[in-house]
C-alpha cells in the first residue's frame, strides 16, 4: 500500500483516531518503537486485537513499520499525524489556514 503524504483521506484518518485503543497505542509508541509484544503487555489485550488495531494505523499512515530481525517494530508517524490534523482543520475552517512548520 503506498500512502499519499499529501492528500490524506480525512474520513479515514477520523475512523483511526475514533478508538480509544488505537489512540492509546498511538500514545506507546511516540517517540519509540515498540513490539507488537511491548504494546500487548502495555495496554493488557489480546495479541490479535493489537495487531489488528496496528493494522488500521498503518494503513492511515500513522504508525511506521520497521523490521528489526524477526520482530516488527512500531512507532508513532508524527509528521503523518500532523499533516492529518491540519488538513482536517483547513477542510472545516478555511478561513483560517494552517501550515505545518518542521522545527529542527
Amino acid at each position: 500500500m503506498v500512502i499519499d503524504m499529501k492528500n490524506i483521506d480525512t474520513v479515514e484518518f477520523g475512523k483511526a483516531l475514533a478508538d480509544e485503543t488505537r489512540q492509546k497505542i498511538m500514545g506507546l509508541c511516540c517517540c519509540r518503537q515498540l513490539s507488537v509484544n511491548e504494546i500487548v503487555d502495555a495496554l493488557d489485550v489480546a495479541q490479535p486485537t493489537v495487531s489488528h488495531h496496528l493494522k488500521i494505523l498503518k494503513d492511515a499512515g500513522l504508525v511506521r513499520a520497521e523490521r528489526k530481525g524477526k520482530q516488527m517494530l512500531y512507532t508513532l508517524n508524527q509528521e503523518r499525524l500532523a499533516q492529518a490534523c491540519c488538513q482536517v482543520a483547513e477542510s472545516f475552517a478555511p478561513e483560517h489556514p494552517i501550515e505545518l512548520v518542521a522545527i529542527h
